[in-house]
Protein backbone atom coordinates (compact mmCIF):
# COMPACT_ATOMS: atom_id res chain seq x y z
CA UNK A 1 0.00 0.00 0.00
CA UNK A 2 2.80 2.42 0.92
CA UNK A 3 4.51 1.64 -2.31
CA UNK A 4 1.43 2.52 -4.32
CA UNK A 5 1.08 5.89 -2.51
CA UNK A 6 4.69 6.75 -3.28
CA UNK A 7 4.15 6.00 -6.95
CA UNK A 8 0.96 8.01 -6.91
CA UNK A 9 2.74 11.17 -5.64
CA UNK A 10 6.00 10.73 -7.57
CA UNK A 11 5.07 13.19 -10.38
CA UNK A 12 4.56 15.94 -7.80
CA UNK A 13 7.81 15.08 -6.03
CA UNK A 14 9.69 15.16 -9.32
CA UNK A 15 8.23 18.57 -10.21
CA UNK A 16 9.18 19.99 -6.80
CA UNK A 17 12.70 18.62 -7.14
CA UNK A 18 13.13 20.20 -10.59
CA UNK A 19 11.89 23.58 -9.35
CA UNK A 20 14.22 23.44 -6.33
CA UNK A 21 17.18 22.42 -8.51
CA UNK A 22 16.42 25.26 -10.93
CA UNK A 23 16.34 27.83 -8.15
CA UNK A 24 19.62 26.48 -6.66
CA UNK A 25 21.26 26.44 -10.08
CA UNK A 26 20.26 30.03 -10.77
CA UNK A 27 21.50 31.06 -7.35
CA UNK A 28 24.80 29.29 -7.97
CA UNK A 29 25.32 30.98 -11.31
CA UNK A 30 24.43 34.35 -9.86
CA UNK A 31 26.89 33.91 -7.03
CA UNK A 32 29.84 33.37 -9.36
CA UNK A 33 31.99 36.07 -11.00
CA UNK A 34 30.22 38.10 -13.64
CA UNK A 35 33.32 38.93 -15.74
CA UNK A 36 33.48 42.24 -17.58
CA UNK A 37 36.24 44.50 -18.86
CA UNK A 38 39.65 44.36 -17.20
CA UNK A 39 40.43 47.12 -14.72
CA UNK A 40 43.03 49.43 -16.27
CA UNK A 41 42.67 52.40 -13.93
CA UNK A 42 45.28 53.14 -11.24
CA UNK A 43 44.29 53.88 -7.64
CA UNK A 44 42.47 57.22 -7.31
CA UNK A 45 43.07 59.68 -4.48
CA UNK A 46 39.82 60.42 -2.60
CA UNK A 47 41.15 62.66 0.14
CA UNK A 48 44.38 63.91 1.70
CA UNK A 49 44.80 65.17 5.26
CA UNK A 50 46.31 67.76 5.54
CA UNK A 51 45.45 68.91 2.01
CA UNK A 52 48.05 69.00 -0.73
CA UNK A 53 49.90 72.34 -1.05
CA UNK A 54 49.32 73.19 2.62
CA UNK A 55 51.27 76.19 3.93
CA UNK A 56 52.50 76.63 7.52
CA UNK A 57 52.50 72.83 7.72
CA UNK A 58 52.91 71.47 11.26
CA UNK A 59 51.33 68.00 11.13
CA UNK A 60 53.26 64.91 12.13
CA UNK A 61 51.30 62.59 9.89
CA UNK A 62 49.76 62.67 6.41
CA UNK A 63 46.85 60.36 5.53
CA UNK A 64 45.98 59.69 1.88
CA UNK A 65 42.74 57.81 1.16
CA UNK A 66 42.43 55.84 -2.12
CA UNK A 67 39.40 54.31 -3.82
CA UNK A 68 40.80 50.76 -3.80
CA UNK A 69 43.32 48.50 -2.15
CA UNK A 70 46.90 49.21 -3.17
CA UNK A 71 50.49 48.37 -2.34
CA UNK A 72 53.81 50.16 -2.29
CA UNK A 73 56.15 48.83 -4.99
CA UNK A 74 59.93 49.18 -4.79
CA UNK A 75 59.58 51.88 -2.14
CA UNK A 76 63.31 52.38 -1.63
CA UNK A 77 63.85 53.25 -5.32
CA UNK A 78 60.56 54.97 -6.14
CA UNK A 79 59.88 57.18 -3.11
CA UNK A 80 61.87 60.33 -2.44
CA UNK A 81 61.57 63.57 -0.48
CA UNK A 82 63.05 66.84 -1.61
CA UNK A 83 65.00 68.49 -0.16
CA UNK A 84 66.70 65.51 1.46
CA UNK A 85 66.18 64.81 5.15
CA UNK A 86 68.38 62.85 7.52
CA UNK A 87 65.55 60.50 8.51
CA UNK A 88 63.13 59.42 5.78
CA UNK A 89 59.36 59.53 6.38
CA UNK A 90 57.77 56.20 7.33
CA UNK A 91 55.15 54.88 4.90
CA UNK A 92 52.50 52.43 6.10
CA UNK A 93 49.55 50.95 4.20
CA UNK A 94 46.35 50.58 6.23
CA UNK A 95 43.51 49.20 4.17
CA UNK A 96 42.87 51.75 1.42
CA UNK A 97 44.86 54.46 3.21
CA UNK A 98 48.50 55.45 3.18
CA UNK A 99 49.87 56.90 6.42
CA UNK A 100 53.06 58.94 6.18
CA UNK A 101 54.81 59.72 9.44
CA UNK A 102 57.19 62.65 9.09
CA UNK A 103 60.52 63.11 10.87
CA UNK A 104 61.03 65.82 13.47
CA UNK A 105 63.94 67.37 11.57
CA UNK A 106 62.00 69.37 8.95
CA UNK A 107 63.46 72.82 8.27
CA UNK A 108 61.48 75.99 8.79
CA UNK A 109 60.20 78.04 5.81
CA UNK A 110 60.94 75.17 3.41
CA UNK A 111 58.86 73.60 0.64
CA UNK A 112 58.96 69.79 0.70
CA UNK A 113 57.94 67.48 -2.14
CA UNK A 114 57.13 63.81 -1.57
CA UNK A 115 57.53 62.00 -4.89
CA UNK A 116 56.17 58.47 -5.29
CA UNK A 117 57.29 57.85 -8.90
CA UNK A 118 55.70 54.52 -9.89
CA UNK A 119 55.51 53.26 -6.32
CA UNK A 120 51.71 53.18 -5.81
CA UNK A 121 50.14 50.13 -7.49
CA UNK A 122 46.69 48.58 -7.18
CA UNK A 123 46.60 45.09 -5.67
CA UNK A 124 44.55 43.23 -8.28
CA UNK A 125 45.79 44.36 -11.70
CA UNK A 126 49.06 46.12 -10.91
CA UNK A 127 47.94 49.46 -12.40
CA UNK A 128 50.42 52.20 -11.49
CA UNK A 129 49.63 55.71 -10.27
CA UNK A 130 52.46 57.55 -12.02
CA UNK A 131 54.08 60.81 -10.93
CA UNK A 132 51.97 61.21 -7.82
CA UNK A 133 53.44 63.80 -5.44
CA UNK A 134 52.47 65.64 -2.28
CA UNK A 135 53.77 69.14 -1.58
CA UNK A 136 53.70 71.21 1.61
CA UNK A 137 55.54 74.20 3.07
CA UNK A 138 56.63 74.67 6.65
CA UNK A 139 56.44 78.42 6.11
CA UNK A 140 53.86 80.88 4.71
CA UNK A 141 54.86 80.46 1.03
CA UNK A 142 55.29 77.57 -1.42
CA UNK A 143 58.05 77.21 -3.98
CA UNK A 144 56.15 77.32 -7.25
CA UNK A 145 58.63 77.50 -10.13
CA UNK A 146 58.77 74.79 -12.80
CA UNK A 147 60.98 73.36 -15.54
CA UNK A 148 59.36 71.62 -18.51
CA UNK A 149 60.40 70.25 -21.86
CA UNK A 150 60.69 67.18 -24.04
CA UNK A 151 63.06 64.20 -24.13
CA UNK A 152 63.89 62.35 -27.36
CA UNK A 153 66.19 59.57 -28.46
CA UNK A 154 69.31 61.07 -30.08
CA UNK A 155 69.42 58.54 -32.93
CA UNK A 156 65.77 57.92 -33.79
CA UNK A 157 64.27 61.28 -32.80
CA UNK A 158 61.39 59.42 -31.14
CA UNK A 159 59.98 60.59 -27.79
CA UNK A 160 61.28 58.80 -24.70
CA UNK A 161 58.33 57.33 -22.80
CA UNK A 162 58.64 56.99 -19.02
CA UNK A 163 62.06 58.55 -19.11
CA UNK A 164 63.26 60.29 -15.95
CA UNK A 165 63.78 64.06 -15.97
CA UNK A 166 65.62 65.18 -12.86
CA UNK A 167 67.57 68.09 -11.44
CA UNK A 168 70.33 68.59 -8.92
CA UNK A 169 70.88 71.98 -7.26
CA UNK A 170 74.30 73.07 -8.50
CA UNK A 171 75.81 72.67 -5.03
CA UNK A 172 74.72 69.02 -4.96
CA UNK A 173 75.68 68.09 -8.53
CA UNK A 174 78.65 66.13 -7.21
CA UNK A 175 76.06 63.50 -6.23
CA UNK A 176 75.25 62.81 -9.90
CA UNK A 177 75.75 59.12 -10.58
CA UNK A 178 76.27 58.42 -6.88
CA UNK A 179 72.96 59.12 -5.18
CA UNK A 180 69.33 58.81 -6.20
CA UNK A 181 67.81 61.98 -7.62
CA UNK A 182 65.14 63.23 -5.21
CA UNK A 183 63.71 65.90 -7.55
CA UNK A 184 62.41 64.08 -10.61
CA UNK A 185 59.41 63.25 -12.78
CA UNK A 186 58.55 60.77 -15.54
CA UNK A 187 57.85 61.67 -19.16
CA UNK A 188 54.44 61.04 -20.71
CA UNK A 189 53.60 59.20 -23.94
CA UNK A 190 54.84 62.18 -25.99
CA UNK A 191 58.14 62.45 -24.13
CA UNK A 192 57.04 65.61 -22.29
CA UNK A 193 57.93 66.31 -18.66
CA UNK A 194 57.31 68.97 -16.02
CA UNK A 195 59.13 69.36 -12.69
CA UNK A 196 57.14 71.62 -10.37
CA UNK A 197 57.40 73.30 -6.98
CA UNK A 198 61.03 74.31 -7.41
CA UNK A 199 62.69 77.14 -5.56
CA UNK A 200 64.61 79.92 -7.28
CA UNK A 201 68.03 78.31 -7.57
CA UNK A 202 70.63 77.19 -10.12
CA UNK A 203 70.15 73.60 -11.31
CA UNK A 204 71.84 71.00 -13.45
CA UNK A 205 69.14 69.31 -15.57
CA UNK A 206 69.36 65.69 -16.72
CA UNK A 207 67.35 63.05 -18.57
CA UNK A 208 67.64 59.33 -17.94
CA UNK A 209 66.37 56.14 -19.58
CA UNK A 210 67.31 53.49 -17.09
CA UNK A 211 67.27 49.72 -17.12
CA UNK A 212 66.61 49.56 -13.40
CA UNK A 213 64.56 52.00 -11.34
CA UNK A 214 66.93 53.50 -8.80
CA UNK A 215 67.11 56.99 -10.36
CA UNK A 216 70.92 56.75 -10.34
CA UNK A 217 72.81 56.95 -13.64
CA UNK A 218 74.58 53.65 -14.40
CA UNK A 219 76.85 54.17 -17.41
CA UNK A 220 77.06 50.48 -18.24
CA UNK A 221 73.31 50.09 -18.80
CA UNK A 222 71.50 53.45 -18.90
CA UNK A 223 71.07 56.19 -21.48
CA UNK A 224 71.64 59.78 -20.38
CA UNK A 225 70.89 63.32 -21.56
CA UNK A 226 71.74 66.72 -20.10
CA UNK A 227 71.66 70.47 -20.51
CA UNK A 228 75.24 71.65 -20.84
CA UNK A 229 74.98 74.93 -18.95
CA UNK A 230 73.47 75.16 -15.44
CA UNK A 231 69.97 76.63 -15.46
CA UNK A 232 69.42 79.64 -13.19
CA UNK A 233 65.72 79.35 -12.38
CA UNK A 234 64.00 82.66 -11.68
CA UNK A 235 60.69 81.97 -13.47
CA UNK A 236 58.77 79.07 -15.00
CA UNK A 237 61.02 77.78 -17.78
CA UNK A 238 59.78 75.70 -20.71
CA UNK A 239 61.40 74.09 -23.76
CA UNK A 240 64.22 72.65 -21.71
CA UNK A 241 64.57 69.85 -24.24
CA UNK A 242 67.09 67.02 -24.09
CA UNK A 243 68.21 64.01 -26.11
CA UNK A 244 69.40 60.79 -24.52
CA UNK A 245 72.32 58.70 -25.69
CA UNK A 246 74.32 55.65 -24.67
CA UNK A 247 77.63 56.96 -23.42
CA UNK A 248 80.83 55.15 -24.39
CA UNK A 249 82.54 53.43 -21.49
CA UNK A 250 85.54 55.33 -20.19
CA UNK A 251 87.51 52.27 -19.06
CA UNK A 252 87.82 49.21 -21.27
CA UNK A 253 86.38 46.01 -19.86
CA UNK A 254 85.63 42.54 -21.21
CA UNK A 255 81.93 41.85 -20.67
CA UNK A 256 81.95 38.18 -21.57
CA UNK A 257 84.37 35.49 -22.73
CA UNK A 258 83.75 31.82 -23.44
CA UNK A 259 85.14 28.73 -25.12
CA UNK A 260 82.29 27.56 -27.38
CA UNK A 261 81.08 24.02 -28.04
CA UNK A 262 82.88 24.01 -31.41
CA UNK A 263 86.18 25.11 -29.86
CA UNK A 264 85.97 28.74 -30.99
CA UNK A 265 86.43 31.65 -28.58
CA UNK A 266 83.82 34.43 -28.21
CA UNK A 267 84.69 37.71 -26.50
CA UNK A 268 82.52 40.82 -26.06
CA UNK A 269 83.58 44.13 -24.53
CA UNK A 270 82.14 47.46 -23.45
CA UNK A 271 83.78 49.69 -26.07
CA UNK A 272 83.68 50.00 -29.86
CA UNK A 273 87.33 49.77 -30.81
CA UNK A 274 88.82 51.76 -33.68
CA UNK A 275 91.59 49.41 -34.81
CA UNK A 276 91.02 46.20 -32.87
CA UNK A 277 93.36 43.25 -32.76
CA UNK A 278 93.77 39.85 -31.13
CA UNK A 279 97.05 38.19 -30.13
CA UNK A 280 97.50 34.79 -28.52
CA UNK A 281 100.27 35.50 -26.03
CA UNK A 282 100.34 32.04 -24.47
CA UNK A 283 101.08 29.61 -26.01
CA UNK A 284 102.65 31.89 -28.62
CA UNK A 285 103.13 29.02 -31.06
CA UNK A 286 99.42 28.96 -31.98
CA UNK A 287 99.08 32.68 -32.65
CA UNK A 288 100.19 32.72 -36.29
CA UNK A 289 97.52 30.26 -37.47
CA UNK A 290 94.58 31.83 -35.65
CA UNK A 291 91.51 33.15 -37.54
CA UNK A 292 89.72 36.27 -36.26
CA UNK A 293 86.40 37.96 -37.10
CA UNK A 294 85.22 41.17 -35.40
CA UNK A 295 81.60 42.27 -35.67
CA UNK A 296 80.66 45.45 -37.55
CA UNK A 297 80.81 47.67 -34.47
CA UNK A 298 84.10 46.22 -33.22
CA UNK A 299 82.75 45.45 -29.76
CA UNK A 300 82.86 41.66 -30.04
CA UNK A 301 85.09 39.10 -31.71
CA UNK A 302 85.23 35.42 -32.54
CA UNK A 303 88.55 33.56 -32.67
CA UNK A 304 89.31 30.15 -34.14
CA UNK A 305 92.50 28.40 -33.06
CA UNK A 306 93.77 25.55 -35.20
CA UNK A 307 95.37 23.81 -32.23
CA UNK A 308 93.46 22.96 -29.07
CA UNK A 309 96.06 20.91 -27.20
CA UNK A 310 96.62 23.47 -24.43
CA UNK A 311 95.30 23.45 -20.86
CA UNK A 312 94.92 27.24 -20.85
CA UNK A 313 95.48 30.13 -23.21
CA UNK A 314 96.00 33.86 -22.81
CA UNK A 315 94.43 36.27 -25.29
CA UNK A 316 95.52 39.91 -25.65
CA UNK A 317 92.86 42.39 -26.86
CA UNK A 318 94.47 45.40 -28.53
CA UNK A 319 93.42 48.69 -30.09
CA UNK A 320 95.83 50.48 -32.42
CA UNK A 321 98.51 48.08 -31.19
CA UNK A 322 98.01 48.88 -27.49
CA UNK A 323 97.09 45.98 -25.19
CA UNK A 324 93.82 46.83 -23.42
CA UNK A 325 93.31 43.60 -21.48
CA UNK A 326 94.59 40.04 -21.33
CA UNK A 327 92.12 37.26 -20.60
CA UNK A 328 92.75 33.64 -19.70
CA UNK A 329 90.67 30.68 -20.88
CA UNK A 330 90.93 27.13 -19.56
CA UNK A 331 89.98 23.87 -21.20
CA UNK A 332 89.76 20.36 -19.83
CA UNK A 333 92.01 17.68 -21.21
CA UNK A 334 88.99 15.53 -21.99
CA UNK A 335 86.94 18.31 -23.59
CA UNK A 336 85.47 17.41 -26.98
CA UNK A 337 83.95 19.67 -29.62
CA UNK A 338 81.14 19.42 -32.15
CA UNK A 339 81.53 21.31 -35.44
CA UNK A 340 78.67 21.74 -37.90
CA UNK A 341 79.52 23.07 -41.33
CA UNK A 342 76.19 24.70 -42.24
CA UNK A 343 75.55 27.57 -44.65
CA UNK A 344 73.15 30.49 -44.68
CA UNK A 345 72.59 32.51 -47.86
CA UNK A 346 71.67 35.98 -49.13
CA UNK A 347 68.55 34.93 -51.03
CA UNK A 348 65.48 37.15 -50.74
CA UNK A 349 62.92 34.43 -50.17
CA UNK A 350 63.56 32.20 -53.19
CA UNK A 351 64.97 35.02 -55.33
CA UNK A 352 68.56 36.07 -55.96
CA UNK A 353 69.28 39.78 -56.36
CA UNK A 354 70.52 40.12 -59.97
CA UNK A 355 73.10 42.67 -58.83
CA UNK A 356 74.78 40.36 -56.31
CA UNK A 357 76.42 36.93 -56.39
CA UNK A 358 74.95 34.02 -54.47
CA UNK A 359 76.73 34.17 -51.12
CA UNK A 360 77.10 31.28 -48.67
CA UNK A 361 78.10 32.10 -45.10
CA UNK A 362 79.27 29.46 -42.65
CA UNK A 363 79.58 29.45 -38.88
CA UNK A 364 83.14 28.13 -39.06
CA UNK A 365 85.98 29.08 -41.46
CA UNK A 366 86.01 26.88 -44.58
CA UNK A 367 89.46 26.05 -45.95
CA UNK A 368 88.69 23.97 -49.04
CA UNK A 369 85.94 23.45 -51.61
CA UNK A 370 85.44 20.32 -53.75
CA UNK A 371 83.46 21.39 -56.89
CA UNK A 372 83.05 17.76 -57.92
CA UNK A 373 80.63 17.34 -55.02
CA UNK A 374 78.48 20.28 -56.14
CA UNK A 375 75.78 19.87 -58.79
CA UNK A 376 74.28 22.97 -60.41
CA UNK A 377 71.11 22.46 -62.41
CA UNK A 378 69.62 25.19 -64.57
CA UNK A 379 66.09 24.27 -65.66
CA UNK A 380 66.97 20.63 -64.87
CA UNK A 381 70.11 20.77 -67.05
CA UNK A 382 73.46 20.17 -65.36
CA UNK A 383 75.91 23.10 -65.61
CA UNK A 384 79.59 22.99 -64.71
CA UNK A 385 80.89 26.46 -65.57
CA UNK A 386 80.62 27.82 -62.03
CA UNK A 387 83.27 28.82 -59.51
CA UNK A 388 83.36 29.40 -55.77
CA UNK A 389 85.48 32.24 -54.47
CA UNK A 390 86.21 33.16 -50.89
CA UNK A 391 84.84 36.60 -50.03
CA UNK A 392 87.72 39.02 -49.56
CA UNK A 393 86.03 40.90 -46.72
CA UNK A 394 84.57 37.98 -44.75
CA UNK A 395 86.50 34.86 -43.75
CA UNK A 396 83.21 32.98 -43.26
CA UNK A 397 81.70 33.61 -46.71
CA UNK A 398 82.05 32.18 -50.20
CA UNK A 399 80.61 33.66 -53.41
CA UNK A 400 79.07 31.28 -55.95
CA UNK A 401 79.93 32.75 -59.35
CA UNK A 402 77.77 31.88 -62.38
CA UNK A 403 76.07 33.80 -65.22
CA UNK A 404 72.56 33.47 -63.83
CA UNK A 405 69.74 33.83 -66.36
CA UNK A 406 66.35 35.41 -65.93
CA UNK A 407 63.27 33.15 -66.04
CA UNK A 408 65.34 30.07 -65.18
CA UNK A 409 65.02 27.82 -62.15
CA UNK A 410 68.13 26.80 -60.23
CA UNK A 411 68.73 23.80 -58.03
CA UNK A 412 72.16 23.45 -56.41
CA UNK A 413 72.97 20.26 -54.52
CA UNK A 414 75.95 20.42 -52.19
CA UNK A 415 77.03 16.89 -51.44
CA UNK A 416 78.58 15.74 -48.18
CA UNK A 417 82.17 16.95 -47.99
CA UNK A 418 81.79 19.70 -50.58
CA UNK A 419 83.16 22.13 -47.95
CA UNK A 420 85.97 21.31 -45.56
CA UNK A 421 86.43 23.60 -42.57
CA UNK A 422 89.22 23.79 -40.01
CA UNK A 423 89.82 20.62 -38.01
CA UNK A 424 88.78 18.72 -41.15
CA UNK A 425 85.09 19.32 -40.39
CA UNK A 426 82.85 18.65 -43.41
CA UNK A 427 79.31 19.59 -44.37
CA UNK A 428 76.34 17.28 -44.71
CA UNK A 429 74.13 17.29 -47.84
CA UNK A 430 72.15 20.50 -48.40
CA UNK A 431 70.29 22.14 -51.31
CA UNK A 432 69.58 25.68 -52.50
CA UNK A 433 66.63 26.32 -54.85
CA UNK A 434 65.90 29.76 -56.32
CA UNK A 435 65.30 31.94 -59.35
CA UNK A 436 66.98 35.14 -60.48
CA UNK A 437 64.91 38.18 -59.55
CA UNK A 438 63.92 40.43 -62.44
CA UNK A 439 66.03 43.53 -62.92
CA UNK A 440 62.79 45.37 -63.57
CA UNK A 441 61.90 44.79 -59.91
CA UNK A 442 64.68 47.20 -58.93
CA UNK A 443 64.87 50.96 -59.22
CA UNK A 444 67.26 53.86 -58.76
CA UNK A 445 67.18 56.85 -56.42
CA UNK A 446 69.08 59.98 -57.43
CA UNK A 447 69.53 62.50 -54.61
CA UNK A 448 70.87 66.02 -54.97
CA UNK A 449 72.07 67.08 -51.53
CA UNK A 450 72.50 70.79 -50.78
CA UNK A 451 74.63 71.36 -47.66
CA UNK A 452 74.24 74.50 -45.51
CA UNK A 453 77.90 75.24 -44.74
CA UNK A 454 81.21 74.74 -46.54
CA UNK A 455 84.13 72.94 -44.87
CA UNK A 456 81.73 70.72 -42.94
CA UNK A 457 81.28 66.97 -43.26
CA UNK A 458 78.03 65.01 -43.27
CA UNK A 459 77.14 61.32 -43.30
CA UNK A 460 74.24 60.44 -45.56
CA UNK A 461 72.47 57.21 -44.59
CA UNK A 462 69.78 55.37 -46.54
CA UNK A 463 67.50 53.27 -44.31
CA UNK A 464 64.77 50.82 -45.28
CA UNK A 465 61.31 50.36 -43.79
CA UNK A 466 62.81 48.38 -40.90
CA UNK A 467 65.10 51.40 -40.19
CA UNK A 468 68.14 49.29 -41.03
CA UNK A 469 70.98 51.21 -42.71
CA UNK A 470 71.46 49.91 -46.27
CA UNK A 471 74.03 52.45 -47.47
CA UNK A 472 76.24 55.21 -46.09
CA UNK A 473 78.14 57.97 -47.89
CA UNK A 474 80.37 60.82 -46.73
CA UNK A 475 79.36 64.21 -48.13
CA UNK A 476 81.39 67.43 -47.83
CA UNK A 477 79.80 69.67 -50.47
CA UNK A 478 76.73 70.05 -52.67
CA UNK A 479 76.60 66.79 -54.59
CA UNK A 480 74.37 64.43 -56.52
CA UNK A 481 74.40 60.80 -55.40
CA UNK A 482 72.96 57.84 -57.29
CA UNK A 483 71.69 54.79 -55.41
CA UNK A 484 71.25 52.23 -58.18
CA UNK A 485 69.54 48.83 -58.25
CA UNK A 486 67.53 49.06 -55.04
CA UNK A 487 64.63 46.67 -54.63
CA UNK A 488 61.28 48.44 -54.90
CA UNK A 489 60.12 49.65 -51.51
CA UNK A 490 60.09 52.57 -49.08
CA UNK A 491 63.38 54.17 -48.10
CA UNK A 492 64.37 57.07 -45.88
CA UNK A 493 67.32 59.43 -45.63
CA UNK A 494 68.97 60.76 -42.53
CA UNK A 495 72.00 63.00 -42.16
CA UNK A 496 74.60 62.93 -39.39
CA UNK A 497 76.45 66.18 -38.73
CA UNK A 498 79.94 64.66 -38.60
CA UNK A 499 81.59 67.49 -36.70
CA UNK A 500 84.91 65.75 -36.05
CA UNK A 501 85.00 64.29 -39.59
CA UNK A 502 85.76 60.76 -38.47
CA UNK A 503 83.11 59.12 -40.65
CA UNK A 504 80.97 57.72 -37.81
CA UNK A 505 78.25 58.95 -35.46
CA UNK A 506 79.77 59.96 -32.13
CA UNK A 507 77.90 59.70 -28.88
CA UNK A 508 78.08 62.26 -26.06
CA UNK A 509 80.12 62.58 -22.89
CA UNK A 510 78.44 63.86 -19.73
CA UNK A 511 81.59 64.63 -17.78
CA UNK A 512 83.19 66.51 -20.67
CA UNK A 513 79.91 68.31 -21.46
CA UNK A 514 79.82 66.95 -25.04
CA UNK A 515 76.47 66.34 -26.69
CA UNK A 516 76.06 63.51 -29.25
CA UNK A 517 76.42 64.46 -32.91
CA UNK A 518 73.07 65.63 -34.22
CA UNK A 519 71.01 63.60 -36.67
CA UNK A 520 68.53 65.14 -39.08
CA UNK A 521 65.94 62.89 -40.72
CA UNK A 522 64.16 63.76 -43.96
CA UNK A 523 60.49 63.40 -43.07
CA UNK A 524 59.46 62.52 -46.62
CA UNK A 525 59.66 58.84 -47.51
CA UNK A 526 61.57 58.11 -50.70
CA UNK A 527 59.70 55.28 -52.37
CA UNK A 528 61.61 53.45 -55.09
CA UNK A 529 59.42 51.98 -57.80
CA UNK A 530 60.34 48.99 -59.88
CA UNK A 531 62.20 49.84 -63.09
CA UNK A 532 62.04 53.55 -62.30
CA UNK A 533 64.53 56.33 -61.58
CA UNK A 534 63.49 58.79 -58.88
CA UNK A 535 65.13 62.22 -58.51
CA UNK A 536 64.99 64.21 -55.27
CA UNK A 537 66.60 67.40 -53.96
CA UNK A 538 67.24 67.65 -50.23
CA UNK A 539 68.34 70.90 -48.62
CA UNK A 540 70.02 70.09 -45.35
CA UNK A 541 69.18 72.58 -42.58
CA UNK A 542 71.95 74.32 -40.68
CA UNK A 543 72.83 72.59 -37.42
CA UNK A 544 70.99 74.20 -34.52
Amino acid sequence: MAKNKLLQHSPNLLLAFLILFGIWGCASVGAGPQGGPKDTKPPKVLSITPKNLTRNFSAKKIVIQFDEYFKLADQQKQFSISPDVEVLPQLKVKGKSLEITLPDSLEKNTTYTLNFGKGIVDVNEGNVLKNFSYVFATGPSLDSLSISGNIKDSQTGKPVIEGVAFVFPIARDTLFGKKKASIYTLTDSSGNYRISNLRSETYKVYALKEQGSDKIYQQSSDEIGFIKEPLKLTKDTSNVNMVIFKEDAKVFRVNDRRLNADGSISISFNQKLKKPGITISDPKSIDAAKLVKFNKTNDSVKVWLKELNFDSTKVDITDSGKVLQTIKLNRGKKDSYTRNVQATDNLEGNLLNPNKPLQLTFGIPVEAVDPSKITLMEDSVVKTDFTLRKDSSDILSYNFIYPWRANSSYDIKFGAGAFTAIFDAKNKDFTKKFQLAKRDDYGTLVVKLVVPEPNKQYLLEITNEAKAVVNTLIVARDTTVTFANYRAGRYFIRIIYDNNKNGIWDTGDVKAGIQPEKIWAESKELSIRANWDRNETIELPKEQ
